[in-house]
C-alpha cells in the first residue's frame, strides 16, 4: 500500500457501533493510531478521549477525533456511520437513508486516499457496501462489507448452545444478504470435520428440521430481539470488525463470509452479498467455493435477487427526481 501507515485505521462515524469498534479495536493491540470522525466532531472528540482513558491497560496508542484530511495516511478505513436500525424496522428500510449518508462521505474519503482498505458495517451492508466500491472508484478486492460475519457467529453460538459444545468448533456459514433473505448453508456445516447431523445424534438430537429452523430463526431474530430490548446491537458487530482488521493487519489469509461485489459466482452477478472469500493484507484474495445443495444455490440467486431489486428500485427514483 504506497504512502500508507499499516498500522493507522480510521473510523468514521462515532455512533453506538463505531466508538464499540473503535473500543475492541484499541484493546485488540493491532493498530498504533486511530482517528476517529463524525459529522459531530465534539461526540468524536468525548469518544476518542474515554477510550484513550483505557491505554494505560492496553498497547501505546495515538487515538484522536480528526476529519477527513486525516485519513490521507490510513491504511484501513472503516464506515459505521448511518442512520441506526430502529424497532419494527428492517435493515433494507434503512437503505434510502444511508445511500444519502454515504453519497456524502464515499467522496470524501477517495479524494485523500485511494490506496486504503474499505470496511463496510453500516447497514444495509450489502447495499451500502455495493454503493461504496462504485462511488470510490476503488478496487472491488479493497471494498467489502462485514456482511454475514455477525450472522456467521450467530449461528455458531446457537449450535454450540444447541450441541453443549465449544462454538470455536463449529464450522458453519451464513452466506447472502445480511438480513431477512439470509442462507445458512447447512450442507457444508460440521463440527470438527463431523457432519452436523451426524453430530448432533450423537448428542441425542434427532429432530434435525424442526432443530434447523429454530436455529435459523433465532439467527436471523437476533438483531429485532436484541433491537427490541436495548434499541440498539453494537457489542456483537464490534468484535466482528475487530476479527475482520486482524484477518488484514496480520495477513491471516483466513476465510470469512464478508460483503462484496460478485460477479459470476454461484451465477450471480453485479451485487454485493455474502459467501466465504479468504482475507488478508490486499484485501479480498479469492471466493472459496463451498458446498451448497440445489435448495441452498436457489436461496442464495433469490437473495442476489432481492437486493438487486432494491438497488434498482433506489436508483430509479434518484432518476426520477432529478
Amino acid at each position: 500500500m504506497r504512502n500508507l501507515n499499516i498500522r493507522k485505521v480510521a473510523v468514521v462515524g462515532c455512533g453506538f457501533v463505531g466508538s464499540a469498534s473503535a473500543f475492541a479495536i484499541m484493546q485488540s493491540g493491532l493498530f498504533t493510531e486511530m482517528v476517529l470522525i463524525d459529522a459531530n466532531k465534539t461526540k468524536a472528540e468525548g469518544e476518542a478521549l474515554d477510550i484513550s482513558h483505557g491505554l494505560p491497560f492496553a498497547k501505546p496508542m495515538k487515538i484522536y477525533a480528526g476529519d477527513y484530511d486525516d485519513i490521507k495516511d490510513a491504511s484501513l478505513i472503516i464506515v459505521t456511520a448511518g442512520a441506526g436500525q430502529k424497532p419494527g424496522e428492517t435493515r433494507l428500510d434503512l437503505v434510502k437513508k444511508n445511500i444519502a449518508v454515504f453519497k456524502s462521505i464515499i467522496p470524501e474519503i477517495s479524494k485523500r486516499n485511494k490506496d486504503a482498505i474499505l470496511l463496510v458495517v453500516a447497514n444495509p451492508v450489502d447495499i451500502l457496501t455495493y454503493v461504496s466500491a462504485k462511488l470510490s472508484g476503488y478496487p472491488e478486492n479493497r471494498v467489502f462489507g462485514t456482511g454475514t460475519v455477525l450472522d456467521t457467529a450467530r449461528l455458531k453460538y446457537l449450535i454450540g448452545e444447541h450441541l453443549q459444545v465449544d462454538p470455536r468448533t463449529v464450522h458453519a456459514f451464513i452466506v447472502g444478504e445480511h438480513g431477512d433473505s439470509e442462507i445458512v448453508a447447512w450442507s457444508s456445516a460440521n463440527v470438527s470435520g463431523v457432519p452436523l447431523h451426524d453430530f448432533c445424534e450423537m448428542r441425542g438430537h434427532f429432530n434435525h428440521k424442526e432443530a434447523m429452523k429454530e436455529l435459523a430463526d433465532g439467527v436471523k431474530n437476533s438483531a429485532y430481539e436484541i433491537i427490541e430490548k436495548k434499541n440498539a446491537t453494537y457489542y456483537g458487530i464490534a468484535m466482528s470488525v475487530k476479527r475482520i482488521c486482524e484477518a488484514i493487519v496480520r495477513d491471516e489469509k483466513t476465510i470469512l463470509p464478508v460483503s462484496c461485489v460478485h460477479h459470476g459466482n454461484y451465477g450471480i452477478d453485479n451485487v454485493a452479498l455474502s459467501i466465504p472469500v479468504i482475507v488478508g493484507k490486499d484485501g479480498i484474495e479469492t471466493s472459496v467455493p463451498i458446498k451448497l445443495n440445489e435448495q441452498e444455490t436457489v436461496d442464495l440467486k433469490k437473495s442476489a435477487e432481492t437486493l438487486k431489486n432494491v438497488l434498482a428500485n433506489v436508483f430509479e427514483e434518484s432518476e426520477e427526481q432529478k
